[in-house]
């Protein structure tokens, strides 16, 4: 840093936050200073390639194929993922898998290729390894879905972590997904995608790739910052012959080792929940809408909670941001402005409304405070590499760090949420555990030469950075179970990595403000949920800026179709309650609020079938017809669930919009109108409404106007059948809920609905309701 650099960094800061500021720019200082000397200096490398094939030896479910400078080993594991790990990597260590490694395949087999090479086969591919360490993963009949180039490795001479590199090609029609969410689209396009938390909300090294022949899902299980470079492919590029998509992962450290799932997007998701852990199920309650804000004290809180119920607003809970504890401490409550919290939370659950309280990760440094004396007393924060304790400057001021890959650490932080349970909070939603430090310069991080745990194996932030955020949450997750047993946890995170849907939810963080915003927020939503992440939202607005009556609308019916609906603001934005916008805003966020409402049972079913599938909730269009190319390219519409179909106004002005359909018929869910896919339709989008479809032949299980749950059949298509599945909740305890299974047919000019047993079919036992029954499917 130069003193040009320090210039701006303090005229950033502002007379009134001199003492902070120096403060700041001392912590960027102390960073640095602790890297120069806790880090090696990267010096010389050495390049390094596998090398000639030297033989193989098989193992169960594959074999281990040895080179002249690295060795690869091969494992199947049952449902057909198969492993990926060279130089002797193994699947453990790891923060992404749940319960250990999976079992092994005992029917996959290593054996000798062609031109010296070998080859692992089992029942749902093969994988081919050249003489040279090339790989290429294949269909059992042969089509080569992607195909890895013999990886690169740079070694420091003086020693340290190997950097790496691995390319691979991939179809020329193949589209790429996933990388946690990404704001410039759930379709990942030609460019360079960092893996590093803070730069984005959730980096994790996850690659959906879809293409015409098949899907298959690549997972590079290191947790190491990186970058992935991706070029998308072309069909008859220059000469006429076609160009492969391509895709490199650069890595500073960490074992190359991966994980390669093929078959359908629905096959795939639920083998990665397989490997990863199935999504956690938030409590009912959670389902419905929220309101965050820093409030100024209780008073607010009652008055904007009046507001709702006055107004015939429906709200299930209101969040607290930090500005709620006391001078900034975590886990603590500001006695003046919220002198009687825990009868503030009694009286909101009367009314049906929770309570739910921000948890950042930084720990004030206030001698005798009991949060940051008792981490000190159990050794529970973040050292550096002269084994002095971390500090940098949190929201609340000078903090230390919880060390959360150790067990120790995890285990007193998630007993520290009994206090806010005590405090009557039913949930809790964390933040600044990227760890999160402000720097006046560089990445508002720790000090990369930061020591952690890491489960005993002890190591550097540069490997336990990407998983703190995930560490935090499973130390409140396995607490909020230990001192709550009987309720279902709601832990919502702003980070996190693979796994991370484990213990709760994330929130799509700042997307940015302005329409743009608003587009990115889905892309934000439909990329976790392809990386095994279902409960996950934006904040309606954008944390920051000034929307329009407009914006403002039109983000808050988007955000009433997805997981996590809650509206937020940010400290220094302006208020958010939907009448502040205007008499028409209201009229028409109620709208949304009651069928968001009308639709919480058809949301807890979406639930439960994601926890056991890994199924996400909202699905891009092309989730069902892979091999569509025109529904690959769309990303301005989603699927929630098998039965809607949601088309938001991500543009100012839309009065109609086009939206691309899967093949079938398809119902507006106001008019009823009739249109049939494939194909792109007109369809009105009033500032009243956003286009939501059904598909012909679905069950949806919606709330009555008495509050019981009736089912809501659309006609299916003439010739044609249908059906779906309704998951009643068991409460937001652990009981296993019961499965129906419906039917939906045609007899002669009535639609008929049948509920499938083991032992036959009966008559539903709910009340039915059946939409579409007029008029012709329309086309384009």
């Amino acid at each position: 840093m130069n003193g040009r650099d320090l210039v701006r960094s303090w005229g950033g800061v502002g007379a009134g936050r001199a003492a902070r500021g120096i403060r700041v720019v001392r912590a960027a200082w102390h960073r640095r200073r602790s890297d120069a000397v806790g880090l090696p200096p990267r010096g010389a490398e050495r390049a390094r390639v596998p090398g000639q094939v030297l033989g193989a030896e098989p193992e169960p479910g594959g074999g281990v194929i040895r080179f002249a400078r690295s060795e690869l080993r091969i494992v199947v594991a049952v449902g057909g993922a198969v492993f990926l790990g060279w130089d002797g990597a193994m699947p453990e260590p790891s923060y992404a898998l749940a319960g250990g490694p999976p079992e092994v395949d005992p029917r996959a087999v290593l054996e000798p290729d062609k031109d010296g090479g070998w080859r692992v086969v089992a029942e749902r591919l093969t994988v081919v390894v050249s003489r040279h360490g090339a790989v290429e993963v294949c269909t059992p009949g042969g089509l080569v879905l992607r195909r890895e180039l013999p990886p690169r490795w740079w070694e420091p001479v003086d020693g340290g972590a190997a950097r790496w590199t691995q390319r691979a090609e991939v179809a020329a029609d193949a589209r790429f997904f996933g990388l946690g969410g990404r704001t410039s689209g759930p379709r990942l396009r030609d460019g360079a995608y960092r893996l590093w938390d803070g730069a984005v909300p959730v980096a994790v090294p996850v690659q959906l790739v879809v293409a015409d022949a098949s899907a298959h899902l690549v997972f590079h299980d290191t947790t190491w910052d990186g970058t992935v470079v991706l070029r998308e492919g072309e069909e008859g590029a220059g000469s006429g012959h076609d160009r492969a998509g391509r895709c490199e992962v650069r890595m500073d450290g960490g074992p190359l080792r991966c994980w390669v799932v093929v078959g359908t997007p629905a096959r795939v998701l639920n083998a990665w929940v397989a490997l990863t852990g199935a999504p956690a199920l938030p409590p009912a309650w959670a389902l419905g809408h929220q309101h965050a804000r820093d409030f100024a004290d209780e008073q607010e809180v009652r008055e904007v909670v009046a507001g709702y119920r006055e107004r015939d607003l429906p709200l299930a809970a209101v969040q607290l941001d930090a500005g709620h504890h006391d001078e900034g401490r975590a886990f603590s409550v500001d006695q003046d402005r919220f002198p009687k919290l825990r009868g503030l939370a009694e009286e909101l659950r009367r009314d049906g409304v929770r309570l739910v309280s921000a948890v950042d990760a930084a720990v004030r440094v206030v001698p005798e405070d009991v949060v940051y004396e008792g981490g000190s007393a159990v050794d529970a924060f973040v050292r550096d590499a002269s084994g002095r304790t971390v500090r940098g400057e949190g929201r609340a001021g000078e903090s230390v760090f919880p060390d959360f890959t150790h067990a120790r650490a995890r285990a007193w932080w998630g007993g520290l949420y009994e206090e806010r349970l005590e405090q009557g909070f039913a949930g809790f939603w964390h933040g600044a555990h990227e760890p999160s430090a402000w720097d006046g310069f560089g990445e508002p991080s720790l000090p990369r030469s930061a020591r952690h745990a890491l489960e005993g194996r002890g190591g550097d932030h540069r490997e336990a950075h990407n998983v703190d955020a995930l560490c935090m949450a499973r130390a409140a997750y396995e607490g909020l179970r230990e001192l709550a047993p009987g309720e279902r946890p709601f832990v919502l995170s702003r980070s996190g990595w693979a796994g991370s849907q484990r213990y709760g939810g994330v929130w799509s963080q700042d997307a940015g403000a302005g329409w743009p915003g608003l587009r990115a927020s889905l892309s934000r939503v439909l990329g976790l949920g392809l990386c095994g992440v279902a409960y996950s939202g934006t904040d309606v607005g954008g944390l920051g800026g000034d929307p329009s009556p407009e914006l403002y609308l039109r983000w808050f019916q988007l955000g009433a179709y997805l997981p996590l609906f809650r509206t937020r603001t940010g400290a220094r934005a302006g208020r958010r309650e939907p009448w502040e916008f205007g008499s028409g805003v209201l009229e028409h966020a109620r709208v949304a609020l009651l069928e968001r409402r009308r639709l919480l049972p058809y949301f807890v079913t979406l639930a439960h079938l994601g926890r056991w599938t890994g199924t996400p909730w909202v699905r891009p269009l092309w989730w069902g017809a892979p091999e569509d190319r025109a529904l690959r390219d769309c990303e301005d519409a989603f699927l929630l669930g098998d039965s809607l179909l949601v088309a938001p106004v991500l543009d100012p002005g839309t009065e109609r919009r086009a939206v691309r359909l899967p093949r079938g018929r398809w119902y507006d869910t106001v008019t009823e109108r009739a249109y049939e896919g494939p194909g792109q339709v007109l369809v009105d989008a009033p500032r009243a409404r956003i286009p939501v479809l059904a598909r012909a032949g679905a069950v949806v299980p919606v709330r009555g106007a008495d509050g019981a749950l009736e089912l809501e059949v659309w006609a299916p298509a003439p010739g044609r059948t249908g059906g779906g599945v309704v998951v009643p909740d068991a409460g937001d305890g652990w009981a296993v809920p019961e499965v129906e299974r419906y039917v939906t047919r045609w007899d002669g000019t009535r639609v008929v609905v049948t509920r499938e047993w083991e032992g036959g079919a009966a008559e539903p036992s709910r009340p039915v309701r059946v939409r579409g029954l007029g008029g012709a499917a329309r086309g384009q």
